[in-house]
């Protein structure tokens, strides 16, 4: 303590510190925490009074208090277990620091930067029982010391669920707001859509009344027109929450919203980045141009097991594989099939023939339009 009493005269002699910048030169050496408490213990020892001013931090360590309370202000209406902190500095500061640490080769000890962000983090821990993580924290603040300002970004909340779709006439995607293309503004209250009349607009204004948040980004898997119904198991999605208020929402099993239902809807930690194969029991309608004989529909149990090529960029590719077809009723001019295949064929293309082989006009030798399609079942492969 001999030393380090003997190096801080020397320090004080050209420069005036508070306590904390005082502590900090030298807790790591004796293994202490608090730097306040033991800046404010070798300044009594060598019987000096406090500075009006800092030479180094120009009070701002003395005056975080100020900042705490911007940051217990801002975090109100925000639900978080762990934060983390960043802070913007005058460079003059950060190079006073270096030149003390330099001039009295002051070697190991943590800069004024993390300093700072470790005591106020410290504080702000205390008052809202909540810790500080550094992988992975639920919010982060920036605290601009430069510009007197604190902001506030909650980490995006990542959710997975399936939904059906009960009746026709809903689209799957919502139209982007048409002032700001999606981006955010305030005619659309920054949720980058206007209007809610989808599949996309119901669930995202459920979760933005749930939890808050700003927008809300929906991975698909698969997709479906205006006119097809989902049921059974539901199709399954993924959402990203943006800038959410509330993380700890415990949601029943079943939504049931205008038309759509939302199914076992639970957090998840990530969005897959690869790509999500599935497979899907789709019952097609298909219109035919010709009549129809009694034996015509037996060519298509030929699909069974059948690799399908679908042309892309004119280029062909075996991709995608139909397991089963069952014969669901016929009349003249039109049939119902239920067909069990991959996610991914295009099914009005399937029926008509459009660069996709084998199709189910060629088959019957029959000009065929898909009529409506819907969705009986969706399994993920993967």
């Amino acid at each position: 303590m001999d030393v380090i009493i003997e190096e801080t005269r020397k320090i004080l002699r050209e420069y005036h510190l508070c306590d904390y910048c005082i502590g900090r030169m030298f807790a790591s050496r004796l293994r202490l925490v608090s730097h306040k408490n033991l800046g404010g213990k070798i300044r009594k020892i060598i019987k000096q009074k406090n500075p009006k001013s800092c030479y180094l931090c120009k009070n701002l360590m003395p005056e975080l208090g100020v900042f705490l309370n911007k940051m217990l202000d801002i975090s109100k209406g925000y639900e978080f277990s762990t934060f983390l902190i960043g802070a913007i500095l005058q460079p003059s500061i950060l190079d006073r620091d270096d030149v003390i640490r330099s001039k009295f080769k002051l070697r190991g000890i943590a800069g004024i930067k993390s300093d700072i962000t470790r005591e106020i983090g410290k504080q702000f821990g205390k008052k809202t029982k909540t810790k500080v993580d550094y992988q992975n924290p639920d919010i982060v603040f920036t605290i601009d010391f430069k510009k007197d300002i604190c902001e506030v970004k909650p980490k995006a909340l990542i959710l997975q669920g399936r939904y059906t779709k009960e009746i026709r006439g809903i689209p799957q995607k919502q139209e982007s707001c048409n002032r700001c293309d999606g981006k955010g503004c305030f005619v659309c209250d920054f949720h980058g859509i206007s209007e809610f009349n989808s599949v996309e607009g119901k669930i995202a204004k459920f979760l933005f009344e749930k939890f808050g948040a700003q927008q809300a980004k929906i991975t698909w898997i698969g997709g479906e027109d205006e006119s097809s119904l989902v049921l059974g198991n539901g199709r399954p999605f993924f959402v990203k929450l943006i800038n959410p208020h509330k993380r700890k929402i415990i949601l029943p099993k079943k939504i049931v919203l205008d038309g759509v239902s939302i199914l076992h809807m639970r957090p998840v930690s990530k969005v897959p980045t690869d790509q999500i194969k599935f497979k899907t029991d789709v019952l097609l309608e298909i219109a035919t141009e010709k009549d129809l004989t009694p034996d015509a529909l037996n060519v298509l149990g030929g699909l069974k097991d059948m690799s399908v090529s679908i042309s892309e960029n004119t280029s062909w590719k075996n991709q995608k594989r139909i397991y089963d077809v069952k014969i669901k009723k016929i009349e003249s001019r039109s049939f119902t099939i239920l067909v069990e295949l991959d996610g991914g064929i295009p099914l009005k293309r399937f029926v008509t023939g459009n660069n996709i082989e084998p199709n189910i006009s060629l088959l019957l030798e029959n000009s065929c339009k898909c009529t409506t399609f819907d969705f009986h079942k969706i399994v993920l492969s993967n």
